[in-house]
């Protein structure tokens, strides 16, 4: 009994200091239970509304597929970050007409451009707990293969019934290891154009010197535009296409942020791993997350190089590049961060209380104790299985191989009933493979493909012999990698979707090479997907029993319990905030004048001419913070964001649109396994200042009377 009561006498003090940190990102349908907390930090609105998607704000927040955005006009003009309209601005780019370094404005709807194909715009409808209905079928007597096919099954008979409903895309997401499952329903809108999106100067400045740090003065935001068949319904792009009209849309606050202001943002995170266990953890950052920095650093580096001197080519490869560049630093800021706040200790200490409150009483053992052994017994067989996958997948970068073994599985699957199929080669699936296939043209040169291919196979055959495709490698052997490119047809668009309707003998009749590749690592792809099947399905059996005890625990010392991310809605709030670390003081906003001291004219500090005018006469109109006497650029704020966050609206407390989400630093990215309040700060770009550049800079009017900034009878 004493032991009992201290420790959680104990865990209530952590509880404690918990609940004076921005922890969580949190199910609108768990809003009410923090309602309390959220107006005391400031939130203005009734907290029922933000657990309601069908009125504003929520219902104005649209996911990209990867990115968040918001709707900010009734003619569906969506804001996001420059970033996640990267690729569309590179797909409509060339040489002799580079939006990549000038940025692009259409002046008027007639001019907005079609985004790189595969570009959605995604409009939350509903989220309801379906755990029941995944689970029927389930039970102990499954294997881990059997379990998990039970599951899929199940996973997509709801998916088919929510998707008779016209233009809807309908997915089911596990929560709590497992133990609960949720149905998303979206509008799904097919036309999305570009509008308007800064150029490099302001989109990016600073580019990867400054990535992840702060002081940042990067005005990473951009618009889409959705747009509809003139009946409202969704279909691909058409001239005679409309603007898509939202039922609500976010109103731009007149009045900015100041230090201390109560913030939160509405998005779509894409993945955590704060309930892993301590042994999870300790594999990821002595072994994985290591292997697969040195992995990504090596490939930016070859495309630096294959690319050097190459402006078209530099085009076509710049949203692999950045995405890269953005992740290996990440994974720089995780290894650092995980020593920092020593993350091993943390989560064994944390797991031992978890641990000995099951053991205290003979009912949590019987009912959590066998799941605590059966996940434990997993971590190695699952670690090994990923970092023979980090070099298996790098085959990949040959884009016309990853085109094949796509086109090869679809014939294969397309041999089944379209329930039977694998997800992601069923018919609800073709349009996106298309887009996926086409949009490969803006990004592909067989010259550098082959570079970065032949590096590819370095990497791959590090590999153990056994772990090694023998068909592919022979195949390889025999192909060479000269007739590889210039034998194949399938970097021709027409050539390479034609491909999707043949049938799977069809390929394996082909002289095509990469199909020959294709045809050849089918087998060990199957196979390999059969094991990792298993896996999967011996991991939820014990993991969601696992996560059961673990919200019971937390249950019994008072702690709310939010799922870890992915990719489903949530909101999370804060204040915005700076931070003091180690003898500096990062204080919370950034300014126009800070930006032009960075200011060089060279390289990835180069702001355009108009914006450096602007600063140096002081030219900031109506966008000046009183406060700050001068034009804020970004702000920091304590919220609790992570990747899939990017391009999030940020909102104050009457629920207004003041600024982006998109980024955060380098020593807080830690949160994505553990949080720490003392390190965590997100990096918003302020709306101020994307309205002065929308404004001074670009002459983007048009756009700012949309969304009600100007009046409509400003010229």
């Amino acid at each position: 009994m004493n032991s009992n009561f201290s420790r959680l006498a104990q865990a209530t003090a952590m509880n404690l200091l918990w609940t004076s940190a921005n922890e969580g990102m949190w199910m609108p349908a768990q809003i009410t239970e923090l309602g309390a907390a959220m107006r005391a930090n400031g939130l203005q609105l009734d907290p029922a509304q933000l657990s309601r998607l069908d009125t504003a704000p929520l219902n104005a927040i649209v996911s990209l597929g990867g990115c968040s955005a918001s709707f900010v006009s009734p003619q569906g003009l969506v804001a996001t970050n420059r970033h996640c309209v990267l690729e569309s601005i590179q797909y409509n780019s060339k040489e002799s007409q580079d939006y990549l370094t000038k940025g692009f404005l259409a002046k008027s709807l007639g001019e907005e451009l079609p985004a790189v194909p595969g570009s959605r715009i995604y409009v939350i409808e509903d989220i309801r707990d379906v755990t029941a209905d995944m689970l029927k079928g389930v039970s102990d007597k499954l294997n881990g293969f059997a379990r998990y096919e039970r599951l899929d099954r199940n996973r997509k008979a709801l998916i088919a019934a929510c998707e008779e409903q016209p233009n809807r895309r309908c997915d089911v997401e596990s929560y709590y290891g497992g133990a609960s499952y949720y149905l998303q329903q979206k509008l799904e809108i097919q036309d999305v154009r570009l509008v308007y999106a800064p150029a490099l100067g302001i989109g990016n400045f600073g580019g990867e010197t400054d990535n992840w740090t702060w002081p940042r003065h990067t005005g990473d935001f951009g618009f889409y535009r959705a747009y509809v068949a003139p009946d409202g319904s969704s279909r691909p792009y058409a001239r005679d296409n409309v603007p898509y009209r939202p039922k609500s849309w976010l109103r731009i606050a007149s009045k900015g942020v100041q230090d201390g202001d109560f913030v939160m943002v509405v998005g779509f995170p894409g993945k955590t791993n704060r309930f892993r266990t301590a042994d999870e953890v300790r594999f990821n950052f002595a072994r994985y997350e290591p292997l697969l920095q040195h992995l990504l650093s090596d490939y930016a580096a070859q495309i630096n190089q294959t690319t050097a001197g190459n402006r078209e080519a530099q085009i076509r490869y710049a949203s692999i590049l950045q995405g890269v560049e953005n992740y290996k630093k990440k994974l720089a800021g995780d290894l650092a961060g995980a020593n920092a706040i020593g993350l091993d200790v943390r989560k064994a200490i944390e797991e031992k209380a978890y641990h000995d409150w099951v053991a205290d009483d003979p009912a949590r053992q019987a009912r959590y104790g066998a799941a605590i052994g059966e996940l434990g017994a997993m971590v190695d067989e699952n670690s090994q299985a990923s970092l023979e996958g980090l070099r298996q997948a790098l085959l990949n970068r040959a884009q016309m191989l990853s085109s094949a073994r796509t086109l090869y599985r679809w014939a294969k699957e397309h041999e089944k009933l379209d329930e039977d199929r694998e997800r992601g080669f069923q018919d609800r699936d073709r349009n996106q493979t298309v887009d996926q296939l086409t949009q490969i043209e803006r990004g592909y040169l067989p010259d550098i493909d082959r570079k970065l291919f032949e590096a590819a196979l370095d990497e791959y055959r590090r590999l153990d012999a056994k772990d090694r495709d023998t068909a592919f490698e022979t195949a390889l052997d025999q192909i060479g990698l000269d007739r590889l490119y210039a034998e194949t047809k399938l970097a021709d668009t027409a050539t390479r979707l034609g491909w999707l309707d043949k049938p799977a003998a069809a390929f394996e009749a082909s002289d095509d090479p990469f199909i020959k590749l294709a045809v050849a690592l089918y087998p060990g792809d199957i196979a390999a997907e059969r094991a990792a099947k298993d896996r999967a399905g011996r991991a939820q059996a014990a993991r969601a029993t696992y996560m059961q005890g673990l919200r019971a625990y937390w249950q019994a010392i008072g702690r709310p319990v939010y799922p870890d991310a992915n990719g489903s809605l949530r909101i999370t709030w804060g204040k915005v905030s700076g931070r003091t670390r180690d003898g500096q003081i990062w204080t919370p906003f950034t300014t126009a004048e800070g930006l032009l001291a960075k200011h060089t004219g060279k390289g990835e500090f180069d702001a355009p001419a108009a914006a450096v005018a602007a600063i140096r006469a002081k030219n900031y109109g109506p966008y000046v913070a009183p406060e700050l006497g001068t034009l804020p650029v970004d702000f920091m704020s304590t919220v609790d964001i992570t990747n899939g966050n990017s391009g999030s609206a940020t909102l104050n407390g009457r629920g207004e649109f003041v600024g982006l989400a998109f980024d955060g630093t380098l020593d807080g990215v830690i949160s994505d396994w553990a949080y720490a309040a003392d390190r965590s700060r997100s990096i918003h770009v302020d709306s101020r200042f994307m309205l002065w550049t929308m404004d001074k800079i670009d002459g983007a009017a048009w756009l700012l009377k949309e969304m009600g900034v100007l009046p409509a009878s400003r010229s």
